[in-house]
């Protein structure tokens, strides 16, 4: 599993961005798949989940009905459609891959594979 992160960048709150992470491994379909980030200064959380098959999906609340995860698996890929963005969403958005079956919610993990990170900037 390599994870390659992009798509980051400085937008205006309210804008739209949209992030992608390619997986450069072979097995990309059978992994749960999931989207953390980091604001300076605090610790990194969980942002959003999405199934091996992408029929489902979980959010934490300060995205939810803003954010959408959806993967491709033919192209080994899964995305994060960020609208209304806020200043309060800036940070180092990272993807991860779970490859190690979950032994309580799904979404929780473990994920044991992480992308390089990419920077999302909201400004005022």
């Amino acid at each position: 599993v390599q994870l390659q992160a992009s798509g980051g960048g400085l937008v205006q709150a309210g804008g739209s961005l949209r992030l992608s992470c390619a997986d450069s491994g072979r097995a990309f379909s059978v992994y749960d798949m999931g989207w953390f980030r980091q604001a300076p200064g605090k610790e990194r959380e969980f942002v959003a989940a999405i199934r091996w098959s992408g029929g489902s999906t979980y959010y934490a609340d300060s995205v939810k009905g803003r954010f959408t995860i959806s993967r491709d698996n033919a192209k080994s890929t899964v995305y994060l459609q960020m609208n209304l963005l806020k200043r309060e969403d800036t940070a180092v958005y990272y993807c991860a891959a779970q490859t190690i079956k979950s032994t309580t919610a799904w979404y929780l993990g473990p994920y044991n594979y992480w992308g390089q990170g990419t920077q999302v900037t909201v400004s005022s």
